[in-house]
């Protein structure tokens, strides 16, 4: 333990996923502008993707991405343990990221890709789970500061990549901006590493011990209510995740010169405003947890089920906002960046009520045994979410309209707020059963 009671592990598993998550959100966050801008093919030549069909190949990736924790997850709950999955998972991700250091085409592109999906993917329900294993005995009144701590490296990472990393495409070309990731990638790989003597590890279950968690009338009821949850989560993500898709493609369209002090007019990258949203996560995250939630609790409101509720009517509410401006956009107006900053602020807010209370939510109704699992599931809930987003820009985009019409914003800001009317019930039947971690082991 460390002299504030949080283990000794807690600082190498903080530091991997602020590492980590900068190299993630470097490499995605210029994606979209790398495949319409500096795709070519073995010869040289140009051959970029429209805007369609880099939103439709962005999110097959985050398909991807969100997909491989089941394997994952399995190879630490059953075979390797999360330490050793965390290990091998991580290097196959630094090879994906040397990859597309290497290979501007397509090719690269999709290998480069498919080896970051495996790695990234695999590892996410892992180091989470891992997180949650720490806190045992006395430390685990502990462990919601500590999910605090971790979701704050995320975003830290995820601040400064956004803001760096399309600066260095702009200045420097693909090669240079896809293997900064790589390098910051093997440097997360490194750091928890050398925490190794550190961890509490939770040894791998036999698969014949492992398969009983999904037996039992109980634990069927729970997984169940898990999965059913997890569906309508899921059209949260497929907005959430557009910020480096359609919203990205907007900004392109949209007034960027802007005057700041002491710097004067600055132009920003298109792809760096996906910045605005790690940057007020670091705010409102902290914010919520010691002020709002503490004052709505005492008051016996605002609980999980509310919260997630209301987090994705907020999602809706920001697509509104965007599909405002694309109106005025396609009206031949300029569209100040004001337009989506606003869109970020209630996003954001968004995803602080959605994602850390699922992410919590996820670990604390699994059992030890299959903690890795249950993490994965949620995790495939962002899955779906960038699959309905894949699947309307590769086959209804061309009848309802792409991220260039405002139909197509209206069309998704409908989903979480039809979703959000089942959410808080299907929240309280799964807190109705048995208490926290009743899935039998």
């Amino acid at each position: 333990m460390t002299d504030k009671g949080h283990p000794r592990g807690l600082a190498y598993i903080v530091g991997n996923e602020a590492a980590e998550r900068f190299s993630y959100y470097g490499m995605k966050s210029i994606l979209v502008v790398f495949m319409t801008t500096y795709l070519v093919t073995r010869s040289g030549e140009p051959n970029a993707m429209s805007p369609s069909d880099a939103a439709f190949w962005y999110h097959i990736f985050g398909v991807g991405n969100y997909i491989f924790p089941i394997l994952g997850a399995l190879l630490a709950d059953v075979l390797w343990g999360k330490y050793r999955t965390i290990v091998a998972l991580s290097l196959v991700y630094c090879a994906g990221h040397g990859v597309l250091a290497l290979d501007s085409t397509r090719l690269g592109l999709g290998i480069g890709l498919s080896f970051i999906a495996l790695g990234a993917g695999g590892i996410k329900p892992c180091v989470s789970a891992h997180l949650g294993d720490q806190y045992r005995g006395q430390a685990q009144g502990l462990i919601s500061s500590g999910y605090s701590f971790f979701y704050f490296a995320i975003n830290v990472g995820a601040l400064l990549s956004t803001l760096f990393i399309p600066w260095v495409l702009a200045g420097y070309g693909p090669h240079a901006a896809f293997a900064l990731p790589g390098v910051l990638m093997a440097v997360a790989t490194l750091v928890f590493w050398m925490g190794r003597h550190t961890y509490s590890r939770v040894a791998p279950t036999p698969w014949k011990t492992y398969r009983q968690v999904f037996f039992g009338r109980d634990n069927r009821i729970k997984w169940r209510n898990l999965t059913l949850l997890y569906l309508l989560l899921s059209t949260f993500w497929a907005l959430f995740d557009q910020i480096g898709s359609s919203w990205v493609l907007q900004a392109e369209q949209m007034e960027r010169i802007v005057s700041l002090p002491i710097l004067g007019s600055v132009e920003i990258l298109s792809s760096q405003l996906q910045a605005i949203n790690p940057l007020l996560i670091l705010i409102l995250t902290p914010l919520f947890a010691l002020k709002v939630y503490p004052w709505c609790e005492r008051r016996g409101r605002f609980g999980t089920p509310t919260r997630l509720w209301f987090g994705m009517v907020l999602a809706g509410v920001s697509f509104l906002i965007v599909g405002a401006a694309q109106i005025r956009i396609n009206s031949g107006e300029s569209v100040s960046l004001l337009w989506q900053v606003c869109a970020y602020v209630v996003l954001t807010i968004a995803e602080v009520l959605v994602s850390v209370t699922a992410l919590q939510l996820a670990y604390t109704q699994a059992p030890r045994t299959s903690a890795s699992l249950v993490t994965s599931l949620y995790l495939i809930s962002v899955a779906f979410g960038n699959l309905w987003t894949a699947l309307y820009n590769g086959g209804l985009a061309p009848i309802l309209g792409g991220p260039e019409t405002a139909r197509y914003y209206l069309f998704f800001a409908a989903l979480p707020i039809i979703a959000s009317v089942a959410v808080r019930s299907a929240v309280k039947s799964l807190q109705g059963q048995v208490s926290s971690r009743s899935i039998e082991s």
